[in-house]
């Protein structure tokens, strides 16, 4: 009762009882110091950083460890991958760098050996607007391609891509402009390189891949007076007659391991006769339309360069027919063009290949002073040409047919849409009915007639 009132009523508290002394969990906070707070001082400021109290550094300063301190953190066989990705990286460079200036080298060597001819035989050779030079200004052109430098005339020679080059030139009597483009190897992608290869051994479809120089020329064939509208400043005097032009006909001389490929890629070629020539090496045949024409144009000094040229030699046509085969009777018009292709020497002597260049640069000059034929000649020429103009009238009569039977049935459907339009249902029935009996009878006739 004295506790429950003392409880109650707030009487004096009974004392702590003591800690027992088996017990070791009680005992180890028994005798705990109470906590203190930190003192303020203790507690550093801005001004302790860089005031008299500021940290020390130097020797007598905490050293850094490995966590702060890069090359102690890593190592160069770390970045072992990353290693061989770049070395990969500078060798294709290296290579395509070497490659594109072999390139330039071997363009450069070209033009060095063909810019004296272009530029005695054109007024403007190139994309700089250059007039026929003096015999001073060609012997410094000479030496100033015979640098040793990579550096392009890129007014004589244009670089289209690392492996073409192109030239231009125009400005001469009886030709409008002269196109001219060297294809080389892609030296600057050896794997691309091998891989041709590769598949020139397995598919006849891929040729090999060879260094070549392609030269289209344009006659002007009588259109001075529209294709030159002014004298070309330095050029050679055009002829004010503008009888510049000759007979057309398609005619080559053309090395026989291209042969087949070159008259299954061209229809000009395609529509000649092929016959060797004792006066030509065994490597080279003629395709011609006529026997007089190719004794008019196998001239000795085309023998000489041809035999000069040798098997580099691909092909020198003349023609004025279409490459592709005309679908259109407007693609039968006669566009007379003269082809070049030689292939390259490796060695970089193009000595052997200026007669038959230079030779092909002046030949329309034959063509214009004398490929004049008889008549029976132009006839047997004009037969094949005139086949193919009818194939061509009667397949564009059919189209033409057959348009205007599409037409003739839209205007029938529209008439007889319109007249079932005002007609009620039970017209309309009759009607049907009446026209699918026409269809049974019409149908019924067809088959009695075949039979």
């Amino acid at each position: 009762m004295a506790a429950l009132f003392n409880s109650l009523f707030g009487g004096s508290k009974p004392s702590a009882s003591p800690i027992p002394a088996g017990d070791s969990d009680f005992a180890d906070f028994a005798g705990a110091p109470d906590p203190s707070p930190t003192p303020l001082a203790a507690v550093p400021t801005v001004a302790s950083f860089t005031g008299a109290g500021a940290v020390p550094t130097g020797s007598s300063a905490v050293p850094f460890t490995k966590w702060y301190n890069i090359h102690e953190r890593h190592s160069l066989s770390d970045f072992k991958q990353e290693g061989v990705i770049l070395g990969i990286l500078l060798v294709i460079i290296a290579i395509h760098l070497y490659g594109t200036s072999s390139n330039r080298k071997r363009a450069k060597a070209w033009i060095t050996a063909h810019a004296p001819i272009l530029q005695n035989e054109f007024a403007l050779v190139g994309f700089g607007g250059r007039k026929v030079p003096t015999e001073e200004e060609s012997e410094g052109l000479s030496k100033t391609l015979a640098t040793d430098s990579l550096q392009l005339p890129v007014d004589l020679l244009k670089e289209k891509s690392p492996q073409e080059f192109s030239t231009y030139a125009t400005g001469r009597l009886n030709v409008a402009f002269l196109d001219v483009n060297l294809t080389l190897l892609k030296r600057y992608s050896p794997l691309t390189l091998a891989f041709e290869y590769g598949a020139s051994l397995f598919f006849d479809s891929i040729p090999a891949p060879v260094e070549r120089v392609e030269a289209i020329l344009y006659p002007f064939d009588g259109r001075e007076s529209l294709t030159v509208p002014g004298q070309l400043p330095g050029a050679h005097e055009l002829r004010k007659d503008n009888k510049s032009s000759y007979d057309g006909f398609v005619w080559a001389i053309v090395n026989k391991e291209t042969m087949k490929q070159l008259r299954g890629e061209r229809y000009d070629v395609s529509i000649t006769s092929t016959k060797d020539h004792p006066k030509l090496p065994n490597w080279a045949t003629i395709m011609s339309e006529s026997s007089e024409i190719t004794e008019f144009l196998l001239t000795p000094e085309l023998i000489k360069a041809v035999e000069s040229a040798g098997e580099l030699l691909d092909h020198i046509i003349i023609t004025d027919q279409p490459i592709d085969q005309p679908s259109k009777l407007d693609e039968t018009i006669p566009k007379k063009r003269l082809y070049l292709s030689m292939r390259l020497p490796s060695s970089g002597d193009y000595t052997n290949l200026l007669p038959i260049f230079q030779y092909f640069l002046r030949l329309t000059d034959t063509l214009v002073q004398s490929a004049h034929f008889r008549p029976e000649v132009l006839r047997k020429v004009r037969t094949t040409r005139d086949d193919a103009i009818r194939r061509l009238q009667k397949a564009d009569d059919e189209e033409k047919a057959e348009e205007i039977k599409l037409e003739r049935e839209k205007v029938k459907k529209q008439k007889r849409d319109a007249e079932l339009k005002g007609l009620n249902a039970k017209s309309q029935k009759k009607y049907l009915e009446k026209e699918k009996e026409k269809e049974m009878k019409r149908a019924q006739k067809k088959q009695t007639q075949r039979g």
